[in-house]
C-alpha cells in the first residue's frame, strides 16, 4: 500500500538557457529557453527535484506573440511556482491523482495572469512538468522505489509493456537548418528525422516554401538507405505545428511529394491543422499524428476518431502523469505512440526514453522511437549533458541514429533516480 506522503517544503528555480541560433517552427522564432526545477520535500525529510523545459511557442503561440519572449516564459514560470504553493501542506499517495486536483485551476489561473481566455491546457500542463517530475521522485523516495517500472501504476502498465534493446533517436530539422546539415546528418547514421513544415507567411506562400523544402530534402537524402525500414529508404517525419488551415493545402503538399516521387516515404505529419478547427482526417492518404491537440487522454480519444493515426507523446512537455493516460487511451485503441522532444535537456531525455523504451515497436520500422534534439539546439549542450548523472554511459549516447538500452540502462532507468548534484546546489541553503 503507498505510503501517505505530507508536503512540508516547496521551492523553485530556473536557469535561462541560450540557443545557438534562433529557433523557428509556428511562424515564430525563439532565441533561449528556460529550464525551471521544482522541489518537493515531505514531511519526512525526503525529496524531489523535477525539471522542466518551458515551451511557451509549442504550448501557446498567441501567449508567445503577445508577450516578449522573456515575458512569456516569465509568465509559465510564475504558474509553475502557483502550482508548487498550491500543493504546499496537502497530502498524497498517487501523483496523478496529485496532478488531477491541481491543474484545472492552475488552467484558470493561467487565464488570468496572461490575459488570454483561450489559453491552453498544453501550457498549464508545460507549467507542471517538473512539478510533476518531483512528484513521482518523491512519491518514489517515500516508498522505497528505484526503478521506471515499479512507478508505473497497473491500470497503465500494458500501454508500456515492452523493453526494446534500441531506438530511434530522432533529430530536429527546423526552418534554418541548411540541407547541408541535413545530408550530414545521414552520414551520421541518423535515418528518421523531423522536419519542420508550416513555414511563416500566408498560407499560399508556406505552401510553396513547404513545397521547395521538400524539393531540396528529397533531392538531396531521398536516395539514401537504412537497414530499419521495410523499403531500405528513409521514412520522413513532417511537423507542421497546426500551420495548415485547411485539408486542401495539406492534400497539394502531398500531390506535391507524389510528382517529386516522395510521397512513398512520409511516415508521419504531425499537427497539421489548428485543433480548433476539428478537422475529420479518415480521407487524408497518409499517417497523421496529434501532438499539443492531444492535451488529455480524452482529447486523444477525440483525435483518434476523427482519423488520426498516432499520437506524439510528450512527458517532458505534458507531464508523465497525463501521459500515462494518454499511452493507455491510444493502446485500447491499437493506436501506436512515439516520443516527441521540447528541445529539452539530457535528464529530461531520459524521462522521454523512459516511455519511448517501453512502447509497442512504431509500425514499419520494428522500434521505438524518441526525438531528442537538444545537441542541435543549445548553445551550451556539453554543459547541461555534464550534468546529466551518467554522461558517458553508452545508453545515454547517439550511435547511428540508435540508443542502445541494455540492461545497465534499465536497471538505472536512464538516471533519472540519482542526484544531479548542479539541480541539488539550486536547492541549497544561501549563506
Amino acid at each position: 500500500m503507498p505510503h501517505s506522503i505530507t508536503i512540508a517544503r516547496v521551492s523553485s528555480d530556473f536557469e535561462r538557457e541560450p540557443l545557438i541560433r534562433p529557433f523557428g517552427f509556428k511562424g515564430g522564432y525563439q532565441t533561449e529557453i528556460w529550464q525551471s526545477a521544482a522541489l518537493l520535500e515531505s514531511a519526512a525529510g525526503r525529496r524531489g527535484i523535477g525539471l522542466c523545459t518551458q515551451g511557451v511557442l509549442w504550448s501557446d503561440a498567441h501567449v508567445f506573440a503577445q508577450h516578449s519572449e522573456t515575458g512569456g516564459s516569465a509568465l509559465m514560470y510564475a504558474m509553475t511556482e502557483r502550482a508548487l504553493q498550491m500543493l504546499r501542506g496537502q497530502t498524497f499517495t498517487n501523483p496523478i491523482e496529485l496532478l488531477d486536483s491541481i491543474w484545472h485551476e492552475l488552467h484558470a489561473y493561467g487565464k488570468k495572469i496572461t490575459g488570454h481566455d483561450g489559453l491552453r491546457e498544453t501550457f498549464a500542463l508545460n507549467s507542471l512538468v517538473g512539478v510533476d517530475n518531483a512528484a513521482w521522485l518523491l512519491y518514489a523516495a517515500e516508498n522505497g522505489l528505484t526503478s521506471f517500472d515499479d512507478l508505473i501504476p497497473a491500470a497503465y502498465r500494458p500501454a508500456l509493456s515492452h523493453r526494446h534493446d534500441k531506438i530511434a533517436s530522432i533529430p530536429l530539422m527546423a526552418y534554418g537548418v541548411p540541407v547541408d546539415e541535413i545530408k550530414a546528418a545521414v552520414a551520421q547514421g541518423y535515418f528518421f528525422m523531423k522536419i519542420k513544415i508550416g513555414q511563416p507567411g500566408t498560407q499560399a506562400e508556406m505552401l510553396e516554401k513547404d513545397k521547395a523544402r521538400l524539393t531540396a530534402i528529397h533531392a538531396a537524402i531521398g536516395g539514401a538507405r537504412t537497414p530499419h525500414t521495410a523499403n531500405g529508404k528513409l521514412p520522413y517525419y513532417f511537423d507542421a505545428n497546426g500551420r495548415y488551415e485547411s485539408k486542401d493545402t495539406l492534400l497539394r503538399l502531398l500531390d506535391h511529394a507524389r510528382a517529386i516521387g516522395a510521397f512513398d516515404q512520409i511516415a508521419l505529419i504531425e499537427e497539421p491543422f489548428p485543433e480548433e478547427l476539428e478537422i475529420d482526417i479518415r480521407d487524408i492518404p497518409a499517417r497523421i499524428a496529434a501532438d499539443e491537440s492531444a492535451h488529455t487522454d480524452a482529447d486523444a480519444r477525440k483525435r483518434i476518431d476523427m482519423g488520426y493515426k498516432a499520437i506524439a507523446l510528450k512527458a517532458i512537455a505534458k507531464t508523465l502523469s497525463m501521459t500515462l493516460k494518454i499511452a493507455q487511451a491510444a493502446h485500447e485503441r491499437g493506436v501506436p505512440c512515439f516520443c516527441a522532444d521540447l528541445t529539452v535537456g539530457p535528464l529530461l531525455v531520459e524521462w522521454n526514453k523512459n516511455v519511448a523504451a517501453r512502447l509497442a515497436p512504431f509500425p514499419g520500422l520494428g522500434l521505438g522511437l524518441v526525438e531528442t534534439n537538444g545537441h542541435q539546439n543549445y548553445r551550451n549542450w556539453d554543459a547541461l549533458r555534464r550534468r546529466h548523472p551518467a554522461p558517458d554511459a553508452p545508453w545515454a549516447q547517439t550511435r547511428d541514429g540508435l540508443f542502445a538500452l541494455d540492461a545497465d540502462y534499465y536497471a538505472q532507468s536512464g538516471g533519472i533516480f540519482a542526484v544531479s548534484p548542479h539541480y541539488e546546489k539550486l536547492f541549497a541553503p544561501k549563506t
